[in-house]
């Protein structure tokens, strides 16, 4: 198939990239730039062998969806084009529900009107909002904590009120949990501009000495060690996700369909910067901060519908996250010498 990425050049949607190339599709890149780089384009050569078009433009911009329509054959649109740090949602709230929400908005009508039917949603697991109950399964409510959570729920109704409306789409919404992680070939990872706002890319400019310390923020939630829990899934192990729902949804007659991306595993803030520790032999110095507001205590994921149903299972370990996120770091640092 060919397949338009919006966000193409950011953390996830290059891994996806990755994939989708050497699963034998036909992919084309539409990013702002915003918190990437068009330089990934050439580290995905060099993964692929193949070079893969980007198209600068901004997903509330009709005219440049127009223009990537017309002038690419695409057949679906995996869609990852979004803001998606908590705090500054909690911050800048029109902000988000700008780009995010009228963002898909004026995407799915270029969609529409190019019919451009098949669409793999990149959403969260905030959606679940504070859990009644671990592990999360998709049939958990939905409700949300903080501004970016609310724009990835209204963003799932209004694909769902979309799918109602017409048998023809075939729509896959992916909860993630948290992706972290780089390719094995070191040449792509996390790298968001300023203070990162995840947690991989923290530790691992901490431990680079890039920045001074980690800030942990909240250290007494009622979890074993007193710092928030979450379900760390490796970005490999995500974009194959991706790869199968878009397969998936290709052959059945569900018009909207919804699967976790996670491990079913929780590990806390301080377990994470242990492993990496251990794993890289660096020492990551932490202090606790307050709480963010809009965090939730814990959250992991009951994976067991996409492996039934998509025979997806993550299989790369806290070990395998730990040690490419620092190989990854390595390649910034060499990068930045050269």
């Amino acid at each position: 198939m060919k397949i338009l990425l919006t966000g193409g050049a950011g953390y996830i949607g290059s891994h996806v990239a990755a994939a989708l190339v050497s699963s034998g599709h036909d992919i084309v890149c539409f990013d702002n730039l915003s918190n990437s780089e068009a330089g990934v384009m050439d580290r995905l050569e060099a993964i692929t062998g193949t070079p893969i078009p980007l198209v600068k433009g901004d997903i509330r911009d009709r005219d440049a969806l127009d223009k990537v329509f017309g002038d690419h054959a695409v057949e679906a649109v995996i869609h990852f084009a979004g803001l998606k740090a908590v705090g500054e949602s909690v911050a800048q709230p029109m902000r988000y529900y700008d780009n995010n929400v009228r963002g898909t908005l004026t995407l799915l009508e270029a969609m529409s009107d190019c019919d451009v039917k098949t669409l793999v949603f990149s959403s969260s697991a905030t959606v679940y909002g504070s859990p009644s109950y671990l592990p999360i399964d998709e049939e958990h409510p939905t409700s949300a904590t903080n501004p970016y959570g609310r724009t990835k729920l209204m963003i799932e109704e209004m694909l769902a009120d979309v799918a109602a409306s017409d048998p023809e789409w075939r729509i896959a919404t992916l909860r993630y949990f948290n992706p972290v992680g780089a390719h094995d070939s070191g040449l792509i990872g996390e790298n968001p501009n300023g203070v990162p706002n995840n947690l991989m890319p923290y530790i691992s400019r901490v431990a680079a000495g890039r920045l001074n310390e980690l800030s942990v923020f909240g250290g007494d939630y009622p979890t074993p060690d007193g710092t928030g829990v979450r379900d760390y899934i490796h970005v490999l192990d995500l974009a194959d996700g991706h790869v199968a729902a878009l397969d998936a949804i290709a052959k059945t007659e569900r018009p909207l369909s919804t699967w976790n991306l996670g491990t079913g595993q929780g590990y806390s803030v301080l377990d994470m910067v242990k492993a990496f520790e251990r794993v890289n032999g660096v020492r990551v110095p932490y202090r606790i901060a307050p709480r963010r507001d809009g965090d939730i205590a814990s959250c992991f994921a009951s994976p067991e519908r996409a492996e039934r149903e998509l025979g997806w299972k993550a299989s790369r370990g806290l070990d395998a996250m730990c040690a490419s996120s620092w190989s990854f770091e390595h390649m910034l640092a060499k990068r930045n010498t050269d």
